[in-house]
């Protein structure tokens, strides 16, 4: 849940053309035969085996603010991504001006408590950090309130460096309801949550890599191709044991440490019934890539 500060209103937001094609990548928009045509999104499969799943947020005149329609879109190609046996990985960007400033305030300013509370609101903006296949944001520009949400329901994020990572809801009246307050402890510590939640105050991406929010920072230009070169590098791997790696890896935030120890050996003991876990050690002892069937 977000809002547009003062200043970001006054920024005329920029198209989302030019967000890192190049003759590198062999790309292609999904075929409305393969996904549903989209509003305020642009889904394509990217990369030079075409196995990246790129979500464009495409709400120029926006900045990209995060209505409930965009967001059950993201839901959808999301569905489609993870049935898509070529694809991966995914990469979440929006344009070089913002990933996403906010949630759209119009949107939400007439609701009533019964109406959120009763329907359970934003509920279904989680879809993103229940997906098996790695997510990674790559994130322009504002990522507020909302659009800093989505970004730390990834499993990754790089972030240009003109980007701004912000919970600002204080300032309207209320907080963070999809995960600002909880994520953002596990990333950033107490201390600077609480001081971001509180104040409401953006920090920079040089900050948020300093912080551990974010992986790495890159030139904005080159941010959404080193974002699909590293979903490229996950996608080369076995589909199956990335997941179950995915899976162990976010077992840090759920459980105790002992638990988390268990779970993983258990885990790491259960790839040894895969395919692809024989054929990547013998690939290994015989000095030859591997050639994983995800299974």
């Amino acid at each position: 849940m977000a809002y547009f500060c003062q200043n970001v209103l006054k920024i005329a937001a920029s198209s989302i053309a030019g967000h890192g094609n190049s003759a590198r990548f062999a790309a292609y928009r999904l075929s409305s035969t393969a996904v549903p045509s989209y509003q305020h999104i642009i889904v394509e499969k990217q990369g030079a085996k075409t196995n990246v799943g790129v979500i464009t947020l495409n709400r120029p005149k926006a900045l990209n603010a995060l209505c409930d329609a965009l967001m059950r879109e993201v839901s959808t190609a999301l569905d489609e991504l993870e049935k898509d046996k070529d694809v991966g990985a995914v990469v979440i960007t929006g344009s070089e001006k913002a990933f996403a400033a906010g949630a759209d305030i119009k949107e939400m300013v007439s609701n009533t408590f019964s109406q959120v509370y009763g329907g359970n609101f934003l509920n279904h903006w989680n879809r993103v950090s229940t997906c098996k296949k790695p997510v990674i944001a790559a994130v322009n520009g504002y990522a507020l309130g909302g659009g800093c949400e989505l970004a730390m329901m990834c499993d990754i994020i790089l972030a240009g460096e003109n980007a701004k990572f912000g919970q600002p809801e204080i300032a309207i009246g209320t907080i963070p309801g999809a995960g600002g307050t909880q994520r953002l402890i596990r990333s950033v510590g107490k201390s600077k949550a609480m001081e971001m939640c509180l104040t409401g105050l953006p920090i920079t991406a040089q900050e948020a890599e300093k912080l551990g929010l974010v992986s790495r920072v890159l030139p904005p230009k080159e941010l959404v191709a080193e974002a699909i070169k590293m979903g490229e590098k996950i996608a080369s791997h076995s589909k199956l044991i990335v997941a179950m790696c995915k899976e162990s890896v976010n077992q840090a935030y759920e459980t105790t440490l002992q638990e988390g120890l268990l779970f993983e050996k258990r885990t790491f003991h259960t790839t040894f019934a895969t395919a692809d876990r024989k054929e990547g050690m013998t690939a290994f002892a015989e000095k030859r890539p591997p050639n994983f069937t995800d299974s």
